[in-house]
Parts: C-alpha cells; structure tokens; sequence
C-alpha cells in the first residue's frame, strides 16, 4: 500500500446551500461539481468538499476530514487497520468510480482514504 499524498479535505455542513455560497465567496471559484449530497471545489489543485451528512461527523470544530490518495482503497484500509487504527466509515462508492472510507488513529484522529480513478498527480 502506497499513500499518494493529499487529496482532499471534506467539511461537513448542516447547510449545503449557504455553505456553498461563503466558500465560493471566500475562495473566490465556483464548485465544479455541485450537487445535493456533495459540493466540490478544486482550489490549487486539491479538492475541498463540502458534504451535508452529519451523521457520522459533526459540523464545527473536529468536523473535516482529510482525505490522502491511495491506489486501492481496500488495501490501504487494511494496512490502517492493522496498524491499530479502528474503522469509523466503511468503504463506499460516491459516485464516478470514486470510493472513500474513513479510520481513526489510535488517538482519535480521523483519517479519510480515497481512491479517484479521475485524479492524476502533477
């Protein structure tokens, strides 16, 4: 398992629409893909999502995630886990072939995973 550097970061949000606007205002692009369950951003080459489920993870402080690249979701959450980190959201497709899951460290941290056929290294 080979970790492929930062992908994306996620903030989670109980109001999709408003904060959707504040980060278009405040980092000054328009979301390239735009839609009820997900609002992504590309800013400088790295993704900022925007994702209305706070089921799993609250909005605020301790509410994002960042998510690093990996080459095969399945076997990085292995590795994760047999490091000792604990599974916290399991493998799931998002869409376009993209597929993340989420563990937390032994301390608590969250640490997202994500496989993006569509993402290709500079």
């Amino acid at each position: 398992m080979m970790v492929l550097g930062l992908r994306t970061v996620i903030y989670h949000v109980a109001d999709l629409k408003r904060a959707k606007e504040w980060y278009s205002s405040a980092f000054g692009v328009q979301p390239y893909f735009d839609e009820p369950f997900y609002v992504g951003f590309n800013i400088g080459g790295f993704e900022l999502g925007l994702d209305p489920d706070t089921k799993g993870v609250k909005p605020g402080a301790g509410g994002s995630v960042a998510y690093w690249g990996v080459a095969k979701v399945e076997k990085a959450v292995e590795q994760f886990i047999r490091a000792g980190a604990t599974l916290k959201s399991p493998i799931h497709d998002v869409g376009e072939g993209i597929r993340v899951a989420t563990v937390a460290d032994p301390f608590g941290n969250l640490v997202g995973l994500i496989e993006n056929p569509h993402f290709s290294a500079a």
